[in-house]
């Protein structure tokens, strides 16, 4: 039967076979016009800066580390010119997400039996599918807009990638199936 990376096996805890790094680039790349745009909106990103990150789906909690899981990170602006840490926001927010599986906000308000002492009451981070991306440095709602855009981007691009090798995988033949025994034979 062929099977995902049938040339070089994956690992045990190995990522996504179809969001990886050059896909979560990809993935903010294609929502980069709309947040650089932003940006310039006080009253969108009050901060003027933002910073993402990407979460590997393939990498659940207990499998991997936090830090294992993280499949990219993003800086919108001059990092030197930060009046908080954007990024240790987001990684805050992601890790809501990817330990609970529910967008951060969500958490929050419906399952606040889920928080645990040092997680993030900030709103930004999203799952979708099992995808989390989360977002810093703007309002909470736009935020989430912007994380929810770029997991929007990365399930679209691993739909994309799973039709263009569609053609390239192939069930095996199925095996013969064993003649059940008779009842009338001897045994």
């Amino acid at each position: 039967m062929t099977t995902l990376n049938e040339d070089a096996p994956a690992a045990p805890g190995a990522g996504s076979h179809y969001l990886t790094p050059a896909a979560a680039r990809r993935a903010i790349a294609l929502a980069a016009p709309m947040i650089e745009h932003a940006m310039r909106d006080r009253s969108v990103v009050g901060s003027g800066f933002l910073h993402v990150v990407v979460m590997d789906p393939a990498r659940a909690p207990g499998t991997a580390s936090f830090e294992e899981a993280i499949l990219h990170e993003h800086a919108f602006g001059d990092r030197a010119a930060w009046d908080a840490d954007y990024a240790a926001f987001a990684r805050a927010k992601a890790r809501l997400s990817w330990t609970t599986g529910r967008d951060g906000r969500v958490v929050q308000q419906q399952f606040p039996h889920l928080l645990r002492t040092g997680d993030t009451l900030l709103a930004g981070g999203v799952c979708l599918d099992g995808i989390v991306v989360a977002a810093s440095g703007a309002f909470p709602c736009y935020d989430e807009v912007f994380a929810g855009t770029v997991a929007l981007c990365l399930r679209a691009l691993a739909r994309e990638a799973r039709e263009a090798e569609r053609e390239t995988l192939r069930l095996a033949p199925r095996p013969p199936e064993p003649e059940p025994p008779s009842l009338l034979r001897p045994r």
